[in-house]
């Protein structure tokens, strides 16, 4: 079951060469780390990443203090494209530096659990209890409060600032 209590489900999107299956991670699970800073990746997903990426999976840090978890091909995807930005912009320069820099290949044992290093749980401020956010492609991996904190503040925001075009034609 997804966070929301509905089944987590996989979407189809055809290609040239056929049908390809594309991976969705969706919901909101609360997590616990363990002494040793390992996660284990809650059951409904484990068959997905195992058949998607065999468990290899590569975890970053993102802006906002959080981390982000890619199935090694997807962020074989992304990574390709962040290392042909321009070096000599200097945001460029700073995404590369910061999201391929702190990249780290992790496998999921036979348990369905990743070990994240302490470098990148300090950057995020892990500890104990964590929120698995599934965005999709990827999963975002938050410390319990500044999780409720942003997500807080997020909602509470009346200036919602200028939507990006390809939003603007959604209703939700």
């Amino acid at each position: 079951m997804g966070g929301n209590g509905q089944p987590a489900r996989s979407s189809r999107q055809k290609s040239g060469a056929g049908a390809v299956r594309i991976v969705v991670f969706r919901g909101a699970t609360k997590v616990t780390l363990d002494a040793k800073g390992r996660l284990a990746v809650p059951t409904r997903y484990r068959e997905r990443l195992a058949s998607r990426c065999n468990g290899q999976i590569v975890v970053t840090v993102d802006k906002d203090y959080c981390l982000l978890i890619y199935p090694l091909p997807d962020w074989e995807e992304l990574e390709r494209k962040l290392v042909r930005l321009p070096s000599m912009h200097k945001i460029a320069r700073r995404i590369l530096r910061i999201m391929v820099g702190y990249a780290t290949e992790v496998d999921m044992d036979g348990s369905g659990r990743i070990l994240l290093s302490r470098e990148l749980r300090d950057f995020a401020g892990l500890e104990k209890q964590a929120i698995l956010l599934g965005q999709g492609n990827k999963f975002e991996l938050w410390d319990e409060e500044r999780w409720i904190e942003k997500r807080d503040a997020w909602l509470g925001d009346e200036e919602d600032g200028e939507l990006p075009a390809d939003l603007e034609s959604l209703s939700f």
